[in-house]
C-alpha cells in the first residue's frame, strides 16, 4: 500500500505502533493529514487506540480510517460506533483513493488525484 500512495505522490510514514508513528513524525511540520491504521497492530492495540493517541499528541483531529482482514460484524460495528470508516484487506486502490480523496477534501488539502 505505500507504494501504491508514494505512486500517487503522498509522503508515507509507514509505523507498526501509534509510538513508532510518533517517533517518525517528530521531525514533522504538523500533524500527517491523514493517518491509515490496521485495525490489530502489533503491540496488541487497536488502529482506533493509536489513531486517538495521535490526534491527541498533536491535538489535531486528523482524519483518519481503518484497513483490516476481519471481516466480522462485531467489528464494522464497533468502527462505525467509534465514526471510522473501515475497508477490508486486500484494498482495492479505487476505493483506497476514494476514502482518501473525501477525507483530504473534509480537511481542505489537495487531493491524491495529483
Amino acid at each position: 500500500m505505500g507504494g501504491l500512495l508514494r505512486s500517487w505522490g503522498c509522503r508515507v510514514v509507514a509505523a507498526r505502533s501509534a509510538a513508532e508513528a510518533l517517533t517518525d513524525l517528530a521531525e514533522a511540520e504538523g500533524p500527517p493529514d491523514v493517518v491509515i491504521s490496521d485495525l490489530h497492530l502489533s503491540d496488541q492495540r487497536t488502529g482506533i487506540e493509536a489513531i486517538e493517541q495521535l490526534r491527541a499528541a498533536f491535538g489535531a483531529p486528523i482524519p483518519a480510517f481503518l484497513i483490516s482482514g476481519d471481516i466480522g460484524p462485531a467489528l464494522l460495528q464497533q468502527a462505525q460506533h467509534d465514526g471510522y470508516h473501515l475497508l477490508h484487506k486486500p484494498v482495492d486502490p479505487m476505493p483506497l483513493r476514494t476514502m482518501l480523496n473525501r477525507l483530504l477534501k473534509k480537511r481542505g488539502v489537495v487531493d491524491a488525484d495529483r
